[in-house]
């Protein structure tokens, strides 16, 4: 079965309730025992195999097969409308049924509308499906003892037996809980089975996760949020697909609301869904919702060990697990009642998937809800320019939480122009970022120091030669990580010693770092505020949830009293003690040509400001910059996040960039440059072209090498409502690609690297 060949719609146009119609048809008829298995592997449809009479499946039975020389595992897949049948005497037998719940049709649709929209083959999708094999597999249950009733004749009750039957009473144990509980040797359990007072049996299943009580403590909200909460609550109680943007100042509150609205998914005896950016490093997040409901929701990311993932899949596919908390992957669990999903920091990029399928989880859970008829609510201080598009056009409900909650006012935010007040020669913190930190610090308050670059020094120069540190593997830089003296590359993981001397011209102590890092700015810190107690916050250094935690325990017991952070620290956390941010780099990220840039470090800036001031003590939020003139720094200057996104849109509209056009990409990649340069001439020799299309490049990639691949782009624009998909399917098909070479489609791209 080919992937599914229906009118391409944008991801935005999904939003707009107009999600695809599976490629599923009409059933067969009964008698036959021909069905279709997709496997999770690349390939581009189902093969048929014969049923035999002795196994019972349907569409959505997991299934075992012959495949080559091995086995594998599918599901039994929809018929196909037009199917073209291979012999019967080719056909091969299904081995077996898994002993699990099927895949519910909606989401065997949902593998399909993916794989149509990315343009990835259904079983590379389904495979995302499939993320957990052995939860396949039937539990153990675990033997245990009950009592035979009535007792045998005869038999002498002593009195630990008494007693151990007086523990059992009517229940199911293992021998030694009963014996624990008794008080007594595991001797005398067995003296009592050989005289058939006790028989074996199996232990009824445990529910694997405890259901979270909606009623448990149910918070005081304000006005404002109570409102909201009833918009989210009635539009879940509707059991229909609708998809609200929830929109509020940072500190106002949005997460209480929401999970009013996953309390009446509770209610209503259904799933919710929420989505993270940063799941393992929500520790207060989880405290929050454990609170709220008495008991911890399921988790899904990757950390997680095989057992648990085990565990938490077939918990999902029986409905044993009420609300799960997780990664993008998480869309792809098996809920069969899913009631709301959740996109809590919608805006953020992590959300974006970019190897593999390649997919963008906010607009796949819009989807994944259209098709589950589901509640979709996504949530965000600082939206995406596509969802307040949709939400302008009334294709999405809008509910708006403009002041903070408790009474804790925004805070105070000042530019300072670092060609005015630069910082000393050989430091990055100048003399009114400094000052503020000092004041702060004497007040008891805690202080943040914000900086999005991990390790000591984005760049190693030589002074003698001028040679730059570089990844062999990358067109980029190595960063120098001073506490682990080493140099390594962020993209591919390549790590090597700090050398004493250049590697190019051999001069010794010749090496100079140049720009900081959040290290760089640690030690700048210690010595100018030596009796600070300070905690870096990076992905480095806060590599997990129990770091995290730990983080987290620290800072809100007052144990640190200045942070230094990348963009970990600016999503969701909540320190009522931190009353000033500083940015040491504000201008980071508004170079170069990417579309969304300016956006994307608005949104940033915006949330790390939002640290501060979120309790009783007013906040302050500074800003370093080569450039206060520039329309993020005024729009952030003025706090009008709507005025900038208003602007942003003038700016893209004319020229029907995203979300008033749409983008796809190629990437084409070879371990040989001139394969890689020859298949993207020919790409682009056969690019398609017309009335509302526009094709750019082919041009090597910014990283032109990554992990050890030559790479070129070519990026298809369109007017919004042009069929994207059908034409980037029409145009790899008329280019025979060699293969040594590989093209990446990326429908919608967020990263133009």
């Amino acid at each position: 079965m080919a992937a599914p060949d229906r009118k391409a719609r944008s991801a935005q146009d999904t939003l707009a309730l107009e999600a695809g119609e599976p490629a599923s048809g009409r059933a067969r008829p009964a008698a036959s025992r021909r069905v279709p298995v997709l496997l999770p592997l690349p390939l581009e449809g189902a093969y048929d195999y014969r049923l035999p009479p002795d196994v019972a499946a349907e569409p959505g039975s997991f299934v075992e097969v012959p495949l080559g020389g091995r086995t594998a595992l599918g599901v039994v897949w929809d018929p196909p409308e037009n199917p073209d049948p291979i012999a019967e005497s080719r056909l091969r037998d299904v081995l077996a049924a898994k002993p699990a719940p099927p895949m519910t049709p909606s989401l065997r649709r949902f593998v399909e509308w993916v794989s149509a929209y990315t343009l990835a083959p259904p079983g590379a999708v389904l495979r995302m499906a499939m993320s957990s094999p052995s939860a396949l597999d039937e539990p153990q249950a675990t033997g245990g003892w009950r009592a035979v009733h009535p007792p045998p004749e005869g038999v002498r009750l002593t009195a630990e037996r008494t007693r151990a039957l007086a523990a059992l009473g009517e229940q199911v144990m293992t021998g030694s809980d009963l014996a624990r509980e008794a008080g007594v040797l595991p001797g005398v359990l067995r003296g009592m089975a050989n005289s058939g007072l006790i028989a074996p049996a199996l232990l009824p299943r445990a529910a694997a996760f405890p259901r979270p009580d909606p009623e448990a403590d149910s918070p005081l909200l304000s006005e404002a949020q109570a409102e909201a909460a009833r918009f989210l609550r009635d539009s879940v109680a509707r059991r229909r697909f609708e998809v609200t943007l929830l929109q509020g100042v940072t500190g106002s509150g949005k997460t209480e609301v929401y999970l009013d609205a996953i309390a009446e998914t509770l209610r209503a005896g259904r799933q919710a869904l929420v989505l993270l950016p940063e799941i393992a490093l929500s520790t207060q997040w989880l405290s929050r919702f454990e609170r709220r409901f008495g008991a911890p929701p399921a988790l899904w990311h990757s950390e997680l060990s095989s057992r648990t993932r085990r565990v938490t899949w077939r918990a999902v596919a029986e409905g044993e697990a009420p609300v799960l908390v997780g990664a993008r992957s998480a869309l792809f669990l098996p809920f069969p009642d899913l009631g709301l999903i959740v996109v809590d920091e919608e805006h953020e990029t992590a959300f974006k998937q970019e190897d593999g399928v390649t997919y963008h989880a906010r607009d796949m859970a819009v989807v994944r809800a259209r098709l589950s008829e589901a509640a979709c609510v996504l949530v965000s201080a600082t939206p995406s320019l596509e969802s307040v598009t949709n939400a302008e056009a009334g294709r999405y409900a809008r509910v708006q939480l403009p002041t903070r909650h408790g009474g804790a006012a925004l805070p105070e935010i000042r530019a300072v122009d670092l060609r005015a007040t630069p910082p000393e020669r050989g430091r990055f913190l100048s003399p009114p970022l400094t000052a503020a930190i000092h004041e702060t610090l004497e007040r008891g308050e805690q202080a943040m120091l914000f900086l999005n670059r991990r390790g000591y020094a984005p760049l190693t120069l030589c002074r003698a030669c001028g040679h730059r540190m570089q990844c062999p593997n990358c067109t980029a830089w190595l960063v120098e990580h001073r506490a682990q003296r080493r140099l390594a590359c962020h993209h591919c993981g390549h790590v090597e010693p700090v050398r004493p001397e250049c590697v190019e011209c051999g001069a010794e102590h010749s090496l100079v770092p140049i720009g900081p890092g959040v290290e760089r700015i640690q030690e700048e810190v210690a010595d100018l505020f030596p009796e600070a107690r300070k905690l870096v916050m990076a992905s480095d250094t806060i590599p997990g949830p129990a770091a995290a935690a730990e983080a987290a325990r620290r800072i809100e017991e007052r144990e640190v009293d200045l942070i230094i952070g990348t963009q970990i620290v600016a999503k969701g956390w909540h320190f009522p003690h931190l009353t000033l941010v500083g940015v040491v780099d504000a201008d980071l990220g508004l170079a170069g040509g990417d579309l969304r840039a300016g956006e994307r470090t608005m949104q940033l800036l915006h949330q790390v400001a939002g640290r501060a001031g979120r309790a009783e003590a007013p906040g302050r939020v500074l800003l370093q910059t080569f450039s206060p003139d520039h329309p993020v720094m005024a729009a952030l200057l003025r706090d009008d996040f709507e005025g900038f996104l208003a602007a942003e849109s003038e700016q893209r509209r004319p020229g029907h960039w995203p979300p008033f056009g749409r983008l796809a990409a190629l990437i084409v990649s070879s371990e040989e440059a001139r394969a890689a340069e020859r298949a993207a001439r020919d790409l682009g020799l056969a690019a398609p072209s017309g009335d509302g299309l526009q094709v750019l490049g082919p041009a090597p990639a910014p990283l032109s090498l990554l992990r050890g691949r030559h790479r070129h782009r070519l990026l298809l624009k369109a007017e919004r409502g042009m069929p994207v998909q059908a034409i980037l399917r029409d145009w790899l098909n008329k280019v025979e690609v060699p293969g040594n070479v590989r093209v990446q489609v990326d429908v919608d791209p967020v990263s133009f690297l």
